[in-house]
């Protein structure tokens, strides 16, 4: 029996950026959601699209394991959780993790950085990364 095909849940919604961001009730992290879709746009050169209920991302890439396993992920995102911004970028690539030791204040896991807020960070590093990060996956995944 063939397996079943698997079905991503996070995916593009027509939900509005702009209302996600509206919602959050800390106006300093607002305002950081607000500079990561301005930074976030300026690096891929593409628009806010929100992923599922709550991860606003930019730009897709279609990815696919050896073992067969494939999908559509955002090229970079970003989320506004309970305690901190979860930046989606591929933090252990190699091109990527030089960039981690002159951030700042963060938690890094394979593909999620970590902030309380942007002020704690570089954030010219931060978009050092974000290059980074998007031109690595863009090399995996052409």
């Amino acid at each position: 029996m063939p397996a079943a095909k698997y079905e991503a849940k996070t995916k593009p919604t027509k939900a509005s950026v702009a209302q996600y961001i509206a919602a959050i009730e800390d106006p300093l992290r607002r305002e950081d959601c607000r500079a990561l879709v301005k930074l976030m746009t300026a690096v891929t050169g593409k628009k806010a699209v929100m992923w599922g209920p709550g991860i606003v991302g930019f730009g897709t890439y279609h990815y696919k394991y050896a073992s067969g396993h494939e999908g559509d992920a955002c090229l970079l995102g970003f989320a506004s959780r309970k305690s901190d911004l979860t930046v989606y970028v591929m933090a252990e690539l190699p091109g990527v993790k030089a960039h981690l030791a002159r951030l700042g204040k963060h938690r890094a896991s394979k593909a999620c950085l970590y902030v309380k807020r942007l002020a704690d960070i570089d954030l010219d590093v931060l978009e050092e990364l974000l290059r980074a990060s998007a031109a690595e996956v863009r090399r995996m995944y052409p």
